[in-house]
């Protein structure tokens, strides 16, 4: 059934195969509350009345199919646990995105699946990934429902281009003030470089957990791509422990540096087929670019840089018309 790899280690196959049964025994004998509510998606949760103070934890990869880098990182972290159980300090769902895109070995089947979820997503809405954004959410809904107040999501990535920093998240403004501080606190100790605060969702599910569910919701780029069990796994480390230290409940350690942090200047939206970036599709996240230098141009409409400054984040002149083109930033701290 898998066009997976034929060298890979078993939790790393196990979870890019979106096969949970090892891990569903061994948390189930220990006495967890385990349930498989959709192809690719575990929730573990401790048994008993529901403790309000328990957080309850979303981790996401393969969103898209060919960022493999958070599976390996995720399935030595799942299958660790899974034979240590009482572990475990949090409700826990895991959600493989895109399970036929991983299969596949591509970054999606019909279309980007992190712009699916929204409620208007016009001739996307027959795709394979819409109605797999339509599984994940109602998953996503299920779980939170019974949530406490502390709700996290943490939708891995790995980018594919190079970055000026090579690690970054993106985070909704919208999340109250007391859970952003510990998202970024956490995000510092993950060692992630950057932080590009968000006012505005594009159909992303980090941001669609922030938005309808409370959640600390943060889509974070741990690194470059690579092929799955090829991965340098040396560039994940600290983000590793950091989930590690999250699963297991452990005191948030010193010394952490706070990342650098930037605002949405604009979206640059592709409006037609004219559509035309001023620099090539390989050029980093946070390139830096001056007042009144063009960014693009669609037509009649030109993008030009209106602060003294400006960087520029996943510029993709080839995604569809209507989706997001580019991201521009200004830093702020």
């Amino acid at each position: 059934m898998s066009d997976l790899p034929g060298a890979l280690p078993e939790a790393v196959r196990s979870l890019a195969a979106a096969d949970f049964s090892a891990v569903v025994q061994r948390f189930t004998a220990a006495g967890f509350t385990v349930a498989e509510p959709a192809d690719g998606i575990i929730t573990i949760k401790a048994a008993g009345p529901r403790d309000a103070a328990r957080p309850a934890v979303l981790i996401s990869v393969g969103v898209h199919g060919d960022e493999t880098g958070p599976i390996e990182v995720v399935a030595y972290l799942l299958d660790a646990l899974s034979h240590q159980p009482s572990a475990l300090a949090v409700d826990l769902m895991l959600c493989v995105g895109n399970i036929g895109a991983i299969r596949a070995g591509k970054r999606f089947i019909d279309a980007d699946l992190n712009r699916m979820f929204r409620a208007q997503r016009g001739t996307l809405e027959g795709t394979a990934e819409a109605a797999r954004a339509d599984v994940m959410i109602a998953a996503t809904t299920d779980f939170f429902n019974d949530a406490g107040p502390v709700r996290w999501h943490l939708d891995l990535h790995t980018a594919i281009r190079p970055s000026v920093y090579p690690t970054f998240a993106i985070v909704p403004e919208l999340i109250a003030d007391q859970p952003r501080t510990q998202l970024i606190d956490w995000l510092g100790l993950a060692e992630i470089g950057a932080i590009i605060m968000n006012p505005a969702s594009v159909g992303t599910y980090s941001y669609y957990s922030a938005e309808h569910h409370a959640a600390a919701g943060t889509t974070i780029e741990l690194g470059r791509i690579g092929t799955l069990g090829q991965n340098d796994l040396t560039q994940f480390k600290a983000a590793s422990q950091a989930l590690d230290d999250l699963l297991r409940g452990a005191p948030l350690r010193e010394g952490t540096q706070r990342p650098h942090i930037f605002n949405t200047a604009r979206q640059i939206i592709k409006l037609s087929d004219q559509f035309q970036m001023a620099f090539g599709k390989e050029t980093h996240n946070f390139t830096a670019m001056k007042q009144g230098e063009e960014i693009a141009r669609d037509g009649d409409t030109v993008y030009t840089v209106q602060y003294p400054e400006e960087l520029v984040v996943f510029p993709n002149p080839d995604v569809r018309v209507g989706l997001r083109a580019g991201l521009m930033v200004v830093r702020v701290a």
